[in-house]
């Protein structure tokens, strides 16, 4: 089907902010809890982003969310940014000249307009002095341009909305939020929603962890505009492959339920302050290692107040275990690697998505 040039705006509730005003991390929208000590707040919504990393491991999540511990940049998440900004400013340009050529040339300059936003991010090649690293990094991101043009033909695109922002509250209260990449709009008015990749297709078993995303979005969007998305789009440039999926009014209200379940286990783990690492071959990746007690590490003081719960036999309520007070115990690696810390039994009430992001992607916005 064709995809139509018309304008569309996406309004959201009290107005419709555009990207530039969303709430930073940490900000409480009216009605919301207060900030308690150090600025830590309870959660306020979720985003994909922040869903898959309770999924993932919900300790994640808590310091992510709750502690905002820093995280190094990596020149892939980096080079994801830099991809989807070329990718949303060649649309910029009139059809005729959105060339690959044009594409590519995109690249340094959004990298510089990158870096004039977020300084910090020169300390990704530290050991580069030619300059070869950086520029291998920034061949890399003109490849994954170039193979775009493979995949999709932009003089043949008029997207509706680029980088939308979009927000809901839900019946239930829960506020989901989140960026699209694309929007297209058809003729006869069906909605394509579209999201670029950088990194490798997954394997067909894991499909619908990547999915998730897509349906989140779609769910939003069906809120908001009072239309199921008539199909959704990943398009991922590591491999050069696109995935479709086209989904029904039944896939959304199964996505709403999963995110109330969701939602529902994030609220107990706040107040409570009971939060579990998940260990996964993604722990690799994962900056907090020297606060996790996976790794023989503690974590920060939990900032928030923390109920107590009832005694099962009866007796006088009490204060949960909290994961930042455990003493944890090394076990000796078998290869004879340093002590990693015993893996705990878990006991959550949504099962995390196969086959989570590594560390390919862009920066996350929001929280």
């Amino acid at each position: 089907m064709g995809w139509s040039t018309e304008k569309t705006e996406v309004d959201a509730p009290g107005g419709g902010p555009e990207p530039a005003a969303v709430p930073a991390q940490g900000s409480v929208p009216a009605g919301a809890a207060a900030p308690t000590q150090g600025g830590a707040q309870p959660p306020v919504a979720l985003s994909p982003s922040r869903a898959s990393d309770f999924m993932q491991c919900p300790l994640l999540y808590r310091f992510r969310v709750i502690d905002k511990l820093p995280e190094k940049p990596s020149p892939a998440a980096t080079r994801g940014t830099v991809v989807h900004a070329v990718l949303e400013r060649l649309f910029d340009a009139p059809a005729v000249e959105r060339t690959a050529d044009g594409a590519r040339a995109l690249v340094p300059v959004e990298w510089e307009k990158l870096l004039a936003k977020r300084p910090e991010l020169v300390g990704l090649f530290p050991d580069d002095v030619d300059g070869a690293l950086l520029g291998q990094w920034l061949a890399e991101a003109e490849g994954l341009v170039d193979r775009w043009f493979t995949l999709e033909d932009p003089t043949r695109l008029e997207p509706a909305d680029r980088e939308l922002y979009v927000e809901t509250v839900l019946d239930s209260g829960l506020r989901l939020r989140g960026f699209i990449d694309r929007v297209d709009v058809a003729p006869t008015g069906e909605v394509r929603l579209v999201d670029y990749k950088t990194g490798k297709a997954p394997r067909p078993q894991f499909a619908e962890g990547a999915l998730f995303q897509m349906k989140f979005y779609a769910l939003v969007m069906w809120r908001l505009r009072r239309v199921v998305p008539r199909r959704l789009q990943l398009v991922y440039l590591g491999s050069g492959e696109v995935v479709t999926y086209d989904p029904g009014e039944a896939d959304l209200r199964a996505v709403e339920r999963k995110l109330l379940a969701l939602w529902e286990a994030i609220r107990l783990a706040t107040e409570t302050g009971d939060w579990r690492p998940r260990p996964t071959k993604l722990c690799g990746w994962c900056d907090h290692q020297a606060h996790c007690p996976e790794f023989g590490g503690t974590p920060p003081v939990y900032p928030l107040p923390v109920r107590a719960t009832a005694d099962p036999a009866g007796g006088p309520g009490v204060a949960p275990r909290e994961t930042q007070s455990l003493p944890v115990r090394a076990t000796a690696d078998p290869a004879g690697g340093p002590g990693v810390a015993p893996r705990e039994a878990q006991s959550l009430p949504v099962r995390p998505a196969e086959g989570g992001s590594g560390p390919q992607g862009r920066m996350e916005q929001i929280e």
